[in-house]
């Protein structure tokens, strides 16, 4: 197959053979089937700031799939919280499409567009919630319900454990993909994660590949139970982080 618009693609290939991922052409087609409806819903909404093709293919697509250096996906349920235009999560359940995908987020036409992405590349197995994440925190439904719990968020480290954490299973995983130097937001995590049940498993760091751009997964594991009263009301993750 040949994507001659795109002569950048050979860099996407670089990206993937650094993280040992191969594709079919079935799924690099759906990669930018993804792209072009990126780019034209953007036109009328705010998706993203980068819109250039060799820009997404690295800093949306091969940032989201870098989950690879903490291990593979396997047939998994996963949570991406705060998912925007699907960073990490669509990119990852066109590579492993044997996951069972949840999105979250909490503007409803950021998710109108992801359904006309799931549609438009025929993924299965996955489904968008729409809402704020203290509150499906405390939903049965999905409390303690999830494998993995994904975030790209722009948000501190100890605020979106609160977030983040009463999804997972114990013995299951909250990954923070971060950029830049996180020490401090690791030492400011340490009081969040002794309530709410978590331990710091590792910090993957790394570079992005083709750029000088250093990002780090904070891996999380659940411990124990989240205690009842938390995630807190709306808010007060950010406004008061614990």
């Amino acid at each position: 197959m040949e994507y001659n618009q795109y002569p950048e693609i050979h860099e996407f290939y670089a990206g993937l053979e650094e993280l040992g991922i191969s594709l079919t052409e079935k799924q690099i087609q759906q990669f930018i089937d993804y792209y072009e409806l990126l780019v034209e819903r953007n036109k009328v909404m705010n998706l993203t700031a980068i819109t250039e093709f060799r820009e997404v293919i690295i800093k949306h697509f091969i940032d989201s799939l870098s989950i690879v250096k903490f291990r593979p996906l396997t047939n998994e349920r996963i949570l991406d919280v705060g998912t925007g235009a699907g960073f990490p999560g669509i990119p990852l359940k066109i590579v492993y499409p044997d996951i069972e995908l949840v999105l979250l987020d909490s503007l409803n036409k950021r998710l109108v567009f992801l359904k006309d992405v799931i549609e438009k590349l025929g993924l299965d197995k996955v489904q968008t919630l729409h809402g704020r994440a203290e509150d499906y925190g405390k939903d049965t439904k999905h409390r303690e319900k999830y494998d993995l719990c994904l975030s790209r968020a722009v948000a501190k480290l100890s605020s979106l454990v609160e977030y983040c954490l009463p999804y997972v299973k114990k013995g299951g995983f909250f990954i923070s993909y971060k950029s830049g130097i996180i020490a401090e937001e690791l030492s400011f995590s340490k009081n969040a994660l002794n309530i709410l049940g978590g331990t710091l498993d590792q910090v993957k760091e790394f570079i992005l590949p083709g750029t000088d751009i250093e990002r780090s997964l904070v891996v999380i594991r659940k411990t124990s139970p989240t205690p009842k009263n938390y995630p807190r009301s709306a808010g007060k993750p950010s406004k008061e982080p614990l």
